[in-house]
């Protein structure tokens, strides 16, 4: 018999909000806490564009619809809080006070609850109060600077503010809280923001700028494109692979899949004046062959060449399915399915 989710037994209150705080939610619930979320009566969800049935984020979470502003409304989550074991919440900084539940005055009346909250900015600064997005996070942290080609940046997907920064990281601060509840007794606060989350991704390559390792030209260094053994190549079909081959021994088992072992100097991997000579010669080599049959060749091979995949192709591979990444949802037409992460 397999034992119990980590967190059955946990009651989590979940204040309406978009992208972060509901993903987080989700990690809860999928780790086995049982997760209500409070939203306003007018509701406007994720707009026509999003079905109920499509919103993975908040599935299997129970709803309720309370108005926040009017005192009867805080008096129903004030009950709902009195047994509940984590709130997370996603306003911007002052909020939450001017509706009358301070976490100072929740903390007095629900010792044990733990607070998580998670703002785009943080709680002090001159932009604290304004609004923005993942995009706008990761320009001010320095990151958006460094994706892109040469000639700009370019607009990656939210999942590196909104979710790998932001929710990650009030994730890590709710469960260190009940760690410490778990020894103390004591509930208390979790807060961060989604740049905060996003700046604490970076330490890694602050280190390698300071260690002459990293410059800030996109494309120059190891792991931004510049290197031909790490990068994304056109296949015949007009597909990609990604290489991924950074170490030796990888560099070499990927030169012999290409069967460039005879013409490409293995030893020569980091030596950055011959990048461009062999990120040319790969990429004529790849673009031979389409993205399936380099992905077969490279399949029983420690090269680090993997196939880029649509998210639909993500969700039927072989791989994945073999881990339990995805399951079946029911689609909006009658008798039709589709996949979904877990």
């Amino acid at each position: 018999m397999s034992a119990p989710p980590p967190l059955t037994g946990l009651k989590v209150i979940e204040l309406h909000a978009i992208g972060p705080v509901p993903f987080a939610g989700m990690v809860l619930r999928q780790l086995g806490a049982s997760v209500t979320r409070i939203s306003p009566p007018n509701d406007p969800g994720l707009g026509v564009a999003m079905r109920p049935e499509h919103d993975l984020l908040n599935a299997d979470k129970a709803a309720q619809f309370i108005d926040l502003k009017d005192p009867a409304g805080r008096a129903q989550l004030m009950s709902l809080l009195a047994d509940a074991d984590v709130l997370i919440e996603g306003f911007r900084p002052g909020v939450l006070e001017r509706l009358g539940l301070a976490p100072a005055e929740l903390l007095t009346s629900c010792p044990r609850l733990v607070i998580g909250r998670l703002s785009g900015w943080g709680s002090a600064g001159p932009l604290a109060a304004r609004a923005g997005h993942d995009i706008n996070y990761l320009a001010l942290a320095g990151v958006l600077h460094a994706i892109g080609s040469r000639d700009a940046p370019e607009v990656p997907l939210n999942l590196i503010g909104d979710f790998g920064g932001g929710a990650m990281h009030l994730l890590l601060g709710v469960l260190s809280r009940l760690v410490a509840r778990s020894i103390s007794g004591a509930g208390g606060i979790a807060e961060t923001s989604i740049l905060a989350g996003t700046v604490g991704l970076t330490p890694m390559f602050y280190g390698m700028i300071a260690g002459g390792l990293w410059n800030l030209c996109r494309t120059s260094n190891l792991l931004d494109g510049a290197a031909p053994f790490y990068r994304i190549y056109r296949c015949a079909d007009e597909r990609f692979v990604a290489l991924g081959a950074i170490e030796p021994k990888f560099y070499a088992e990927l030169l012999d899949v290409l069967e460039l072992s005879a013409e490409l100097n293995p030893h020569r991997q980091y030596d950055p004046s011959s990048w461009a000579a062999t990120t040319e010669r790969i990429a004529a080599r790849i673009a031979e062959r389409t993205r399936d049959d380099w992905a077969e060749r490279a399949a029983s091979r420690d090269c680090c060449l993997s196939p880029v995949l649509d998210f639909a192709e993500a969700a039927r591979h072989p791989h994945n399915r073999a881990n339990g990444l995805f399951r079946d949802h029911p689609f909006a037409q009658p008798g039709a399915t589709i996949s979904f992460p877990h």
